[in-house]
């Protein structure tokens, strides 16, 4: 029996770093070519509504890749059909995957089509209601791409959570694969198309692969990513099942794509066997809630002993750190973090508050202030300025 090789916490951080894109020169001007080459490596970014510092699915390409320009993003998120790269669907929840991705998701597509998945709201128009959402499939189909707004039966309706009946079947019309985003509006409301003139026919018509197949690619391309992950993690990238992913984990581990290691603290990790093993990583990033490096909480724990929890739904007089804290990422560790807001009405990024961790080096907050200068910069904002209440914990 081959000896199981041994992996301390410093080089498990410094791969799982490698493999997330940290450590490698940021650019001043970011093109196409590098956004398309860090969603190569990172596979999705993740998209959540609130707007309070920039969109989420933004950032993980500035921490990453420095100045880049949105609209570039936006272009392949929601261009022109010869531009578009990515399309919408849930992965990692929300996300913007690369089209090729849509064959290896159709199983998470028909479970929701027979409804066997999505939100217990949105199941119903898989069964008893399902000619309502048809009706809506087909008004598409003769209209063009539309947004919820549209519909004279969504009318009256206000708020992003108050979903009405219309706004559900389309949900669940999306869930399905029968409809994906074709366009954003101004306020980030989703346009809905047909998914057969959104994602090229190329990938629409390729076969669609076994379900252990799919979820076997899922679990290799969710181990690039990660570079070293536990069972857990790797099934938590795209959020398979354990009955999903445990085969496929095996089957790969089998072939000596996925291999065994120990690191102090974990429970049966795996190695992808091209992760690169740096022995340094210069890093300095300011990292979004929904970043894929640190969206798993207990992962962020063990790999880098820092406890961080989103507090955008915990009572203001409750808040431990701040309403929309990023963590910051000095070399190979998380120093620091710092409450976030544009106001863009001033033309200034308000630090609400910032904190360093113990032992942080001397130079984090130097690092930080450059971080935060770059950060105002790339949102078109002059500068930025602590706010009049902060009490920084320094």
């Amino acid at each position: 029996m081959t000896a199981i090789e041994h992996i301390g916490q410093p080089q498990a951080r410094r791969i799982a770093l490698g493999a997330q894109g940290f450590g490698q020169k940021r650019s001043s001007a970011a093109g196409r070519h590098h956004l398309r080459h860090l969603l190569g490596r990172l596979h999705l970014h993740q998209i959540d509504s609130v707007n309070v510092l920039s969109r989420a699915h933004y950032l993980p390409a500035f921490s990453r890749l420095g100045c880049y320009d949105r609209t570039a993003l936006d272009a392949l998120s929601w261009g022109k059909p010869r531009e578009r790269k990515l399309f919408e669907y849930w992965a990692h929840e929300a996300s913007l995957l690369p089209v090729e991705f849509q064959p290896l998701l159709r199983w998470r597509m028909a479970q929701a089509d027979r409804g066997e998945t999505g939100w217990s709201g949105m199941r119903v128009y898989a069964t008893e209601r399902r000619g309502e959402a048809m009706a809506l499939l087909d008004r598409i189909r003769i209209d063009g791409a539309m947004a919820v707004s549209d519909f004279e039966s969504h009318k009256g309706q206000t708020g992003w959570w108050e979903w009405s009946d219309t706004k559900r079947a389309l949900e669940w019309l999306f869930w399905a694969g029968h409809i994906t985003t074709a366009s954003r509006r101004g306020n980030f409301e989703r346009v809905y198309d047909l998914t057969e003139r959104v994602v090229p026919a190329a990938i629409l018509n390729q076969p669609t692969p076994s379900d252990f197949d799919a979820h076997r690619a899922l679990i290799q391309r969710a181990a690039q990513a990660h570079g070293i992950a536990t069972g857990g993690e790797l099934r938590d990238y795209f959020r398979q099942s354990p009955r999903d992913a445990m085969p496929a984990i095996h089957s790969l581990a089998e072939e000596g794509i996925l291999v065994p290691v120990h690191v102090p603290g974990w429970r049966h990790a795996w190695l992808h066997r091209d992760a690169r093993r740096p022995r340094r990583i210069d890093a300095q990033a300011l990292l979004v809630p929904f970043d894929p490096l640190i969206w798993e909480r207990d992962r962020t724990e063990r790999l880098f002993g820092f406890r961080y929890r989103i507090e955008i739904y915990v009572p203001a007089e409750k808040r431990e750190y701040g309403y929309y804290v990023l963590p910051f990422l000095l070399g190979d560790r998380l120093v620091g973090r710092v409450d976030l807001k544009a106001d863009r009405k001033a033309g200034r990024l308000i630090v609400q508050s910032m904190h360093f961790e113990p032992g942080a080096p001397s130079d984090s907050r130097d690092a930080l202030e450059e971080e935060l200068s770059r950060m105002a910069q790339w949102l078109d904002l002059g500068d930025w300025a602590m706010a009049p209440s902060l009490q920084a914990n320094l």
